[in-house]
């Protein structure tokens, strides 16, 4: 039976281009994730948008002497373009400075605030003399007082993940000119997020698909204790408080940006001309929601975000919250103040998409921190993608349309080729079991082996010896080959989409190449077949130091 599957994936900061990291972090698995489900049959809502409000943006903005709208709506420009050329699919990607985010937000802001989970009340806040202003999150940097790292953000520090606010860092500092600040007196709109810690706990006792580092770090969130916290700020970018007298106040970015998924939800579905349409994954029990996000946005989908649906009532909480750990580069955090970063764009000028895609999967950071190299990527390129994969593509392709005529020969099958293409049913439900369970990195080797499984096949029957000994039973062995490229074809398609996308005009098959079904297709004896090509391009070994050469 069909399901509604909402694929809700972080959004990333309109301040910036978007670097291997991002990717990895959270866009490829949920991509991957979407294209398996829609192949399968579901109904997918995958959804995200850029993040444009808040004090990383008004920093970026305030250093390079321009408006925020301008910072945000150029690096918009630039991430949908980073998306699209890698071949991230969306059902809708919007942004949080649209008038319909703004309405669902304040809306809900509204909701929370007569139900009581919303109270004023007064809060020393830290403010900056010379600048005359009060220093919200990134303003303001210090010594995280969980870690002792120095260059912790007023809002939270990187170097440990635990959410702050600017009050608890030691010997804080003024962003902007660098001056000590001093404390002073305002009124703000607080989350009573402590009158959902016990629910929370609860919530959070019956997660066994969860991954462990998701849960072991929320549940220790929880034991902590949670503290009410301000979710104004004193700026004059962002959504205003639909308060009474308090217009001047801007919601707090990370309180409204959850909110995101659900408005984009809402605005899908206007586009769609049925606008009533999202509460098919927002409201029907038998919808599966998953959070795509990276370990630094764990509290805010793992205990943040559930208190205010808590909150609302009637919504959907979280199925599952497949946080990925952090990707390092050439064994080193990466750093975009320091260049140390590969970005997207910049990559994809010069090698094609699904390469990065698969060593990035490959490599993914599932349950602890992992590294991209430029030696593996060129190893893994030319030894899996071109050795393994491509080659048996191509030279079995190559073979058929020589010796064939480029078409399905009759196949009279013995044990041996029975056993290969059942191998590949098998794989349908290895490979879809692991990908339903957000194993992406397993659910990939599973595939890439049924690959090394078809070349020893092909190296033990050799064809090449048997088409001048026994035509027709090189006959069988080529129609076994083309129904197991076939059967690989899909398996890989939600990974390797755009190679997926030539293999399917090599296969000569017409349709959406994505539609499914997930099995293997039927390909008919005297099926006529596309005109062979090369899936990926070896690299040359000087690609290695030219590429270190960049960085920094």
């Amino acid at each position: 039976m069909s399901r509604p599957i909402l694929v809700a994936v972080a959004w990333p900061y309109a301040n910036g281009p978007l670097h291997l990291g991002h990717v990895a972090g959270c866009y490829l698995p949920a991509d991957e994730f979407a294209r398996y489900h829609r192949m399968k049959g579901n109904r997918v809502l995958m959804v995200s948008g850029t993040d444009q409000h808040g004090t990383p943006i008004t920093v970026r903005a305030q250093s390079e002497g321009i408006t925020p709208v301008e910072v945000a709506e150029r690096y918009h420009r630039i991430i949908v373009e980073s998306f699209d050329r890698l071949g991230i699919r969306w059902e809708l990607f919007t942004s949080t400075h649209t008038e319909n985010h703004q309405q669902v937000v304040q809306k809900i802001f509204l909701d929370l605030y007569h139900k009581g989970f919303i109270v004023l009340q007064p809060q020393t806040q830290l403010y900056c003399p010379q600048e005359e202003r009060f220093l919200p999150d990134r303003y303001v940097e210090g010594q995280c007082p969980h870690c002792g790292y120095e260059k912790a953000r007023g809002d939270q520090c990187e170097a440990c993940g635990r959410t702050l606010d600017p009050e608890d860092l030691g010997n804080p500092r003024c962003k902007t000119c660098g001056s000590p600040p001093e404390p002073r007196q305002t009124q703000h709109f607080f989350f009573r997020w402590s009158a959902f810690n016990d629910h929370l706990v609860e919530w959070l006792s019956d997660k066994p698909h969860w991954r462990s580092n998701v849960l072991n770090f929320s549940r220790r969130y929880l034991q902590e204790g949670l503290r009410d916290s301000a979710i104004s700020r004193d700026i004059d970018w962002g959504i205003p408080v639909p308060v009474e007298g308090y217009e001047g106040k801007r919601i707090y970015v990370w309180w409204e940006a959850v909110i995101g998924y659900l408005s984009a939800s809402i605005e899908w579905a206007t586009s769609q001309g049925r606008p009533e349409a999202w509460k098919d994954w927002w409201e029907n029990p038998e919808a599966r929601t998953f959070y795509f996000i990276g370990k630094d946005n764990i509290p805010f989908h793992s205990i943040r975000w559930p208190a205010v649906l808590m909150g609302c009532g009637g919504l959907n909480l979280p199925y599952d919250v497949p946080a990925n750990e952090f990707l390092n580069l050439e064994g080193r955090k990466f750093s975009t103040s320091e260049n140390w970063a590969v970005w997207i764009n910049d990559f994809l000028d010069r090698y094609d998409p699904d390469p990065l895609r698969y060593i990035l999967t490959a490599a993914a950071p599932e349950g602890s921190d992992t590294d991209f190299s430029w030696s593996e990527f060129h190893r893994r390129n030319n030894d899996e993608l071109v050795g393994w994969w491509g080659n048996l593509v191509h030279r079995s392709m190559t073979f058929t349309a020589k010796h064939f005529a480029g078409r399905i020969p009759a196949a009279r099958e013995t044990p041996e080729d029975q056993a290969i293409l059942a191998q590949a049913r098998q794989a349908f439900e290895k490979v879809g079991g692991l990908l339903e369970t957000c194993q992406f990195k397993a659910a990939l080797a599973e595939a890439m082996e049924l690959a090394r499984e078809g070349n020893r096949y092909f190296d033990a029957q050799a064809p090449w010896k048997l088409v001048k000994t026994d035509k027709d039973r090189a006959g069988t062995v080529m129609a076994t080959m083309v129904r197991l490229i076939a059967a690989l074809r899909v398996l890989l398609t939600p990974f390797l989409p755009n190679s997926s996308r030539v293999l399917h005009s090599v296969l000569g098959l017409s349709g959406d190449p994505e539609a499914g079904p997930w099995a293997i297709p039927e390909l008919p004896e005297g099926h006529v077949l596309g005109e062979p090509c090369p899936l990926f391009k070896k690299l040359d070994e000087s690609i290695i130091e030219e590429e270190r050469a960049r960085l920094g």
